[in-house]
């Protein structure tokens, strides 16, 4: 099996960037939601992109952000992937020539595969916590057990993630990334290196392959 991605998500310090980066992260995320502990402005996610490697993927954060706030992010930061956590409609999230990511909160009785189909032009989805208020970032997990185990669509994991428990979630869950943010601070918006180095240890340990 292709080894396990990893996203190091709520980077709010150009160090904290580069420590997730040196680590093996694929994956680095900058959340433009203001109401989120992690929210960095424009001109601060420019500050963090400019200290990520090449071939590392930023990925900028929104939550029902209208159009122009997006455009302003984007004439300003060099994101690779949008990523999106409201009630965007895939023809919103896909008007701004970038590929995206949808997240899917796993509240009870959710159709995971009939969501994934109102976005076909979605690059991937992201499994995360039922988080009305907060649309992720709380360090709530959800009952992996209720992921489709039929899913055609490659999958993110997040929701809950930490180094305790990443081994255990991917060897269960099998997803193609694990997403983490608040597993791996401490405090809101400020990486541990030392959890993130666990969290990777943890990733590695969960007997997928590590080649590519």
């Amino acid at each position: 099996m292709p080894r396990t991605r990893v996203k190091i998500c709520g980077i709010t310090r150009p160090d904290d960037g580069r420590c997730a980066v040196a680590l093996g992260a694929d994956a680095i995320g900058l959340v433009f939601f203001k109401d989120s502990p992690r929210y960095v402005s424009a001109a601060r996610g420019a500050e963090i992109a400019s200290a990520i490697d090449p071939f590392v993927s930023v990925v900028g954060l929104f939550v029902n952000a209208a159009p122009a706030v997006i455009e302003q992010v984007l004439g300003q930061v060099p994101l690779d992937l949008l990523q999106f956590h409201g009630q965007e409609r895939n023809e919103d999230c896909n008007r701004f020539g970038l590929p995206f990511i949808k997240s899917i909160a796993m509240q009870p009785g959710i159709q995971v595969s009939g969501v994934m189909a109102d976005y076909p032009d979605a690059r991937g989805f992201l499994l995360d916590a039922w988080q009305p208020e907060s649309h992720g970032g709380s360090g709530k997990s959800f009952d992996w057990q209720h992921i489709p185990a039929d899913l055609q669509a490659a999958f993110i994991l997040a929701g809950g993630l930490d180094p305790e428990n990443v081994a255990n979630a991917i060897r269960q869950v099998r997803p193609y990334a694990v997403d983490v943010s608040s597993g791996v601070e401490s405090a809101p918006g400020i990486k541990s290196a030392g959890r993130m180095a666990a969290f990777m240890k943890g990733v590695s340990n969960s007997g997928t392959e590590q080649g590519n």
